[in-house]
């Protein structure tokens, strides 16, 4: 920093740059000359003061120091006027007191006149620059910073609290107070910080902007105290309004505006401060009126909410109706309804009427009925319906007794099954005819009547993928409107290794209802879209010789398609199933199968021989036969095979049935056909043997049975394959 001392003495300046110095009289310390004019003009940088002592002092003294004097000033003002040796009532002298100047300036001038008798010395001073603390130095009318004051040696910086900025002025403290946006029906809102003092320079807006056709009305709050002048309409701070292209204001002093009505839905409080002033603010709450909507009728079997003497803009009433009842609006029916007072005095819409709830038309499940329970079949809230199946091939799963009933939620509902709808699935082993009761054995068989055995099916074979061509026939039962059951070396595509392949589905027809084989023109084709064998078969054998077959299309069950009975899948908790002794019904049309005799040979050009579609005359029939036979003890199979040849292998996977002495009716059923008794739970006929194979001597011979598959070992798989691959199938309830 730099120091300046100018001093002139007849027209002669001087100067020194140090921070303190030594001022001296002219001559000093021999007398001072008289008519001597001297000057001294001290200035230090801003921030600092100067302060001055003198250490000696002798000049002339006269009645208010009028000859020789020195005098020190600041800016044209006196600090004081010296002279003399003593201090005396007319005469002052500096002694030992400190001068300070009050800024950065100070000025020292010595005048001596024409005469100085007693040869005075003059005077000795020193002087310093001193740092202001101009954080403790406040004027008198208003603080150096607005919040917070930080001194440093050469000056002094200002700083606000969190939230505000400083102004531009670098001591007053402003707020940033323009983007309050108040959009509630009802509020408030305050000058900042009150009702402490509100900041300076500053410039703040709050805006009111409410939904169209509501009017905003202002209440400002006592106490009201704004900065004003006691001349001048509110010259330095002050509140103004703006609403609807009007002004309110400006408003300050001490007394509130009270109640301003701005009619309008948008309104701008605008709050102006300047740099000084110490006033508390102001506070005020708003709120808002709309137009009035006309109090609406509740409409029969119906309720409004909530229930008021007058309504206003943007009021809302829902309207709802009684249990049974719905409101209708425009075609559609609705649980409840919400209306809206709109800006113009209108509501949002009339008020919907409530009709009595309808369920409308039941749906209707695959082959079922609807049994309205009144003769109008009315379906409006409190009917009651019930579901039947149509004839006597479906029955309801599951077989409730209860009705249906049209809810107060427009939904038929009941109380065993909520909203889910039962089914109607086909009777299985109910043939539309019955064989004789009291029938126990028919030689060479019986011809059935159309409608016996309403479940065989007749499968007929050409694999073309053999040079030449493979052509056999065979049967199966049909299990559902998708499935069919057979064996599965009918199915099971020749080879002259021991591989297990399936039959392509292109090569395999099937006809069901048929009931004589010159009328496959009249009965029902199917071509087969899938065939599983089952994985453990065993061509050498014949153990697990069973597999399905699934149609492309389903199936419409008539008095001639009907899907036979699974054994209830309990039926081997007393033993193995069929029970000996016990009578069982095989049809077919005695047609010879993959090989005559049809029996399992360890020798595999028996098994692979080209199939022969002739047979005995005498053992085959247009028209299906059918024979009860009764099954044979295990013990009596097993040994009577045995008996025979090592070879043949009679597992528990298998059972036979037939005569003692043998017959030709015991080789009367197809390969791959049911072998049916009645079950007492399904009470229908239920499949407990596939046809599979017999021999080796010609059928009907003495002590050769037939062999079968047995059914109940398989109904877990059966039942997965059903259930998983088609669940859209009418399937019958196991």
């Amino acid at each position: 920093m730099l120091f300046v001392v100018m001093a002139t003495v007849a027209a002669h300046l001087s100067s020194a740059s140090e921070m303190y110095g030594t001022l001296r009289s002219p001559n000093f310390p021999e007398a001072y000359p008289p008519d001597a004019e001297r000057r001294w003009n001290l200035s230090v940088p801003h921030g600092y003061h100067i302060q001055l002592y003198f250490t000696h002092f002798d000049l002339e003294p006269s009645y208010l120091c009028e000859y020789d004097y020195v005098k020190v000033e600041v800016e044209g003002e006196v600090l004081g006027l010296f002279c003399g040796r003593e201090e005396s009532d007319t005469e002052q002298v500096p002694g030992e007191e400190v001068i300070s100047s009050c800024n950065n300036l100070l000025s020292l001038s010595f005048h001596s006149d024409y005469s100085d008798q007693e040869n005075h010395a003059g005077f000795l001073a020193h002087y310093t620059a001193v740092d202001v603390d101009e954080c403790r130095e406040r004027s008198d009318e208003e603080e150096v910073c607005d919040h917070f004051c930080h001194n440093f040696i050469g000056g002094y910086y200002c700083s606000c609290r969190y939230g505000y900025l400083l102004h531009s002025d670098n001591r007053t403290c402003r707020v940033q107070c323009s983007e309050a946006v108040y959009r509630q029906r009802s509020g408030g809102f305050s000058s900042v910080d009150h009702p402490s003092p509100y900041p300076k320079s500053s410039d703040c807006s709050y805006a009111i902007q409410v939904a169209e056709g509501l009017a905003v009305e202002l209440l400002f709050h006592t106490p009201f105290d704004v900065e004003d002048h006691p001349e001048l309409p509110c010259p330095y701070d002050y509140v103004k309004v703006t609403a609807g292209g009007r002004e309110f204001g400006p408003f300050c002093g001490g007394r509130s505006p009270g109640r301003i009505v701005t009619q309008s839905h948008q309104v701008l409080v605008s709050f102006h401060t300047d740099n000084s002033g110490d006033n508390l603010g102001w506070s005020l709450t708003y709120t808002t009126t709309g137009s009035q909507c006309p109090v609406p009728v509740s409409p029969a079997n119906g309720l409004l909410n909530p229930v008021q003497s007058e309504y206003s803009f943007r009021d809302h009433i829902l309207v709802t109706c009684l249990s049974g009842y719905k409101l209708l609006k425009d075609g559609e029916y609705l649980d409840h309804y919400q209306m809206v007072c709109q800006k113009d005095g209108s509501w949002s819409s009339d008020v919907p009427q409530c009709h009595m709830v309808d369920c409308g038309n039941p749906e209707t499940p695959a082959m079922a009925q609807v049994v309205f329970g009144s003769h109008d079949n009315s379906t409006q809230f409190g009917a009651t319906m019930h579901y039947s199946c149509q004839g006597d091939t479906f029955q309801l799963q599951p077989n409730i007794t209860s009705s249906y009933n049209c809810s107060e939620g427009g939904i038929w509902t009941n109380s065993e099954l909520g909203t889910k709808l039962p089914t109607c699935l086909p009777v299985c082993g109910q043939p539309s005819r019955r064989p004789p009761r009291h029938q126990r054995r028919v030689v060479g068989g019986r011809a059935a009547a159309a409608g016996l055995v309403p479940w065989q099916v007749l499968l007929a074979v050409e694999d073309v993928s053999r040079v030449p061509a493979d052509r056999w026939f065979g049967a199966g039962a049909l299990l559902s409107d998708r499935w069919v059951l057979t064996a599965a070396h009918v199915l099971h595509s020749q080879r002259r290794d021991a591989s297990v392949v399936p039959l392509a589905t292109e090569h395999i027809t099937v006809y069901l209802g048929l009931h004589d084989v010159r009328d496959k023109h009249r009965s029902t084709r199917r071509s087969v879209d899938q065939v599983l064998l089952h994985p453990d078969f065993q061509p050498l054998n014949y153990n697990n010789d069973i597999a399905l077959l699934k149609l492309d299309q389903p199936v419409s069950f008539t008095g001639l398609i009907r899907p036979v009975c699974l054994p209830n899948p309990r039926s081997q908790d007393g033993g193995p199933t069929p029970l000996p002794n016990t009578l069982g019904l095989v049809a077919g049309w005695g047609i010879s199968s993959i090989s005559s005799p049809s029996s399992p040979s360890n020798d595999s050009t028996s098994l692979t021989s080209d199939p022969s579609l002739t047979s005995d005359p005498n053992m085959t029939s247009d028209v299906l036969q059918y024979v009860k036979l009764p099954v044979v003890e295990q013990g009596e199979c097993e040994e009577s095979y045995a008996s025979r040849s090592l070879t043949y292998n009679i597992t528990h996977n298998m059972f036979c049935a037939g005569f003692y002495e043998g017959g030709r009716d015991t080789c009367l059923g197809d390969s791959g056909g049911a072998f049916v008794m009645q079950d007492e739970e399904q009470q229908g006929w239920a499949v407990f043997g596939l046809v599979s194979w017999g021999g080796p001597e010609d059928c009907g011979s003495q002590r050769v049975y037939g062999v079968y598959t047995r059914v109940t070992n398989y109904i877990t798989w059966i039942l997965t394959h059903l259930n998983t691959s088609s669940p859209d199938s009418s399937i019958p309830e196991y």
